[in-house]
């Protein structure tokens, strides 16, 4: 009979070793009842990462989000669209009444990732068409966040609601604009979080891939972004063509908003565009 040497090390990899099977255990139980409270209809709030003080949501000055959201916006619009804010406790609330189809906001909860962050800031606006669609997800995703909903039953919360439709795709052709002078959400060349200056326009292009309109987009190549390409947003009805705006387009921007940039970086470190990754 062989002999084994009992070491710190060998002990070492022993506890990994359990641990790793602990912890695929408890995943897979923690899935399984997850499955199911959400066929049941029942919001659970898990213990974990996602609970802690680091991802709860802060609350911005209100003159500075209305501003911030706006930004998304070419000027001329900004003027009759309305705006929606965020009470972290609560959800989004409107602050400004709109008079041309426009709603905006800064969205903080990518619920795509199945985790919660509190350093995602992406201000757009939808036009109606969006705002009857795809933006009535956005406010509902921070209301269930709110109420306490874990990241992974959100997720499959909304894709519950996607599957029975209860949301749908945007009932004609539209775009959403985001052209605001920065954000701060997963990007090229990485996907990874980043804060960019990265201003465009996407268009509803729901269940259309690249194949479709022939577009080859490489992340880690910023020339071949410059043509349009699907972006594909946590399912095949949110798929969108986005084309950014030129160099110079994009360069008339920052220098326009010079002011907010200045602002956001002011109110929060990681909104600096120096902080281009963290």
């Amino acid at each position: 009979m062989s002999s084994i040497k009992v070491t710190r090390r060998n002990i070492g990899k022993a506890i990994v070793v359990a641990l790793e099977r602990a912890g695929d255990i408890i995943r897979g139980a923690t899935e399984r009842l997850l499955a199911v409270a959400i066929a049941l209809g029942i919001s659970i709030a898990l213990p974990g990462r996602s609970q802690a003080n680091d991802t709860a949501l802060d609350k911005m000055a209100s003159d500075l989000e209305i501003r911030y959201a706006l930004s998304a916006l070419p000027p001329a619009l900004r003027g009759k669209a309305a705006v929606y804010i965020l009470d972290p406790a609560k959800g989004y609330a409107l602050a400004r009444t709109g008079s041309n189809g426009l709603a905006c906001l800064v969205e903080r909860t990518a619920w795509e990732l199945a985790d919660f962050r509190n350093d995602i800031y992406i201000p757009l606006c939808y036009d109606a068409a969006g705002t009857n669609a795809h933006f009535k997800v956005i406010m509902d995703v921070a209301e269930l966040r709110a109420q306490g909903m874990s990241p992974m039953a959100l997720k499959s919360e909304i894709e519950k609601r996607y599957a029975d439709k209860t949301y749908g795709v945007p009932k004609r052709p539209g775009l959403s604009y985001m052209v605001s002078p920065i954000m701060r959400t997963i990007g090229p060349p990485d996907m990874e979080v980043h804060t960019m200056t990265m201003p465009h326009f996407m268009f509803y292009a729901p269940n259309v891939t690249n194949e479709d309109i022939g577009a080859r987009p490489a992340l880690a190549n910023p020339e071949s972004l410059l043509n349009p390409f699907i972006d594909r947003q946590g399912n095949d009805q949110q798929s969108y063509i986005i084309q950014l705006v030129g160099e110079a387009e994009k360069a008339k921007i920052l220098a326009t908003e010079r002011t907010l940039i200045n602002e956001l970086c002011a109110y929060r470190e990681i909104l600096c565009l120096a902080h281009a990754k963290h």
